[in-house]
């Protein structure tokens, strides 16, 4: 019997033990960032256009029921095409500031691409101001603008209607707003310029590698 005792109690010593395995850790769950906000919510009665350029994209809502002969203008070129190819290809910075003036896009005052001049929309009519991110026709007089278009970066209440004001107090004809893409304004802005390219009067204000708007489009 002690013989039997002995060879069982060897028997347990030499069998290995068994044991249950611990269940495996579970990896901590790997965050997953955010997506970047989309644009906000379009307003009623605006239309969107996406500019597509070598800066990046710019989005803009246009105020066609508060300024539908501007809009309607826009609308013709970026319709046609006759944008597409285009450039950025004039900055005007606000004296002693790298940060705020306006970017002047379009024909290049190439006649055989212009549809004819359209009326004027004050401010004072469309009740869109030129606070920083308004898209805004450029002119010579009141009723001559065409195709050329510029965006501002900071507000400039001087652009606006006057008729307090003495002499061609009728203001520039803002018809929108950037909606996403103000940053790559801001990049064309900071672009460098030529010192002698341009004409008269806007000598220093051309870039010397123009932006290029690559498609602009209707959105959404």
């Amino acid at each position: 019997m002690i013989r039997i005792a002995l060879a069982a109690a060897l028997a347990l010593v030499s069998t290995p033990v068994v044991t249950q395995d611990a269940p495996p850790i579970a990896p901590a769950p790997v965050a997953t960032p955010a997506p970047p906000p989309g644009p906000p919510p379009q307003r009623v009665g605006t239309v969107r256009v996406t500019l597509t350029t070598s800066e990046g994209p710019i989005l803009l809502e246009l105020d066609k029921d508060k300024a539908p002969i501007t809009v309607a203008n826009f609308l013709k070129y970026v319709d046609t095409k006759r944008y597409d190819g285009k450039t950025f290809y004039r900055v005007v910075p606000v004296p002693g500031l790298t940060d705020q003036g306006l970017v002047q896009g379009g024909m290049k005052f190439d006649p055989r691409q212009m549809f004819p001049p359209i009326a004027h929309e004050p401010t004072t009519k469309t009740g869109i101001s030129h606070v920083s991110g308004t898209i805004s026709m450029g002119r010579n007089a009141p009723g001559s603008a065409t195709s050329e278009f510029f965006i501002i970066v900071g507000d400039m209440d001087y652009m606006n209607a006057n008729p307090s004001a003495p002499g061609d107090n009728q203001g520039y004809a803002a018809f929108g707003h950037v909606v996403t893409g103000l940053d790559n304004v801001k990049k064309i802005l900071a672009s460098p310029v030529s010192p002698t390219e341009g004409p008269p009067g806007m000598k220093g204000q051309f870039l010397v590698k123009p932006v290029k708007i690559v498609t602009a489009r209707r959105a959404g």
